[in-house]
C-alpha cells in the first residue's frame, strides 16, 4: 500500500487570517517502507515572515522571494500525493493549509478521510504524555540532530520512521530474508559434511540382531527391513 507522510511550514497558525504554506514536504512509503521517493518545495507566500514564524523555521522573506507561487507548482505536489493516504503530526493543522491554498485556486480539497493523524495515534498509545515529533524520536531511539529547526521534508522523513515505530511495523520487517529452499538445502548438506570423521557406530552386533529378531515378527509387510543398515 502507498502512502504519502507529509510536513509543512507556514507564516503562522491560521490560514483564515492570512497565514500561507512557505514549504512543503513529502516522503513515500510502500508497504510500511520508504522508498527513496520525495517531493518538496518552497513556496513564495506573498506576504511578509513574522519574526515567531521565522524563529521556528528559518525562512525569512528574502529567501522565499525567488521561490515559486503554490498556483505553479499545485498540479505536481497533486499528481505526486495521487490518491494515497497522507500520515502528518497534528493533520488538521497541514490539510487545513493545503485546502486553503486549493480554495484559491478554486480547487477541490483534499477529503478528510484520506488523513492519517500521527499525533492521535501517539496519544492513544502513549496517553498523558508529550507527544511531539522530538518526544517520538526520544521514545523510539530515532537521530534527529539534523533538527535544529523544523523543515518540511526533514520532518516527513522523521515522521516517516515514527510511523514505521508507531504502528508496530518495522517488527514485522524483521525476518530473515527469504532463501531459495534449494540454496538453503545444499547449505545444509554442506554444513552437515564439515565433520571431518564420521561418528563410529555406536550400535553393537548384538543390537542389531536383536532389533533384526525383532522386526522378523512383524510380517512381510514391515517396511523396517528397508532401513536395517546395509550387510546387516
Amino acid at each position: 500500500m502507498r502512502e504519502i507522510v507529509l510536513d509543512t511550514e507556514t507564516t503562522g497558525l491560521d490560514p483564515l487570517r492570512g497565514d500561507r504554506l512557505v514549504e512543503i514536504g513529502c516522503v513515500e512509503i510502500f508497504n510500511r517502507m520508504p522508498t527513496g521517493r520525495t517531493y518538496h518545495q518552497y513556496l513564495n507566500p506573498e506576504r511578509d515572515m513574522p519574526a515567531e514564524a521565522f524563529a521556528v523555521h528559518g525562512l525569512s522573506s528574502e529567501f522565499l522571494a525567488d521561490k515559486p507561487l503554490f498556483a505553479h507548482v499545485a498540479d505536481e505536489f497533486l499528481e505526486f500525493i495521487g490518491d494515497a493516504p497522507l500520515v502528518i503530526h497534528n493533520a488538521s493543522f497541514d490539510i487545513g493549509f493545503i485546502n486553503a491554498e486549493l480554495s484559491r485556486l478554486s480547487r477541490a480539497p483534499v477529503p478528510r478521510d484520506r488523513l492519517v493523524d500521527t499525533l492521535l495515534l501517539a496519544r492513544r498509545k502513549h496517553p498523558g504524555v508529550s507527544n511531539r515529533l522530538d518526544d517520538l524520536c526520544s521514545r523510539y531511539a530515532i537521530d534527529n540532530s539534523r533538527r535544529t529547526k523544523h523543515g518540511a521534508l526533514l520532518d516527513a522523513e522523521l515522521l516517516a520512521e515514527v510511523y514505521i515505530d508507531l504502528i508496530g511495523a518495522r517488527q514485522s520487517q524483521l525476518i530473515l530474508a527469504d532463501v531459495p529452499v534449494e540454496v538453503a538445502g545444499a547449505a545444509s548438506e554442506s554444513r552437515r559434511r564439515q565433520r571431518p570423521a564420521p561418528l563410529p557406530n555406536r550400535l553393537t552386533d548384538a543390537d542389531l540382531e536383536a532389533h533384526r529378531t525383532f522386526i522378523a515378527t512383524m510380517g512381510e509387510k514391515a517396511i523396517w527391513p528397508d532401513y536395517l543398515p546395509a550387510g546387516a
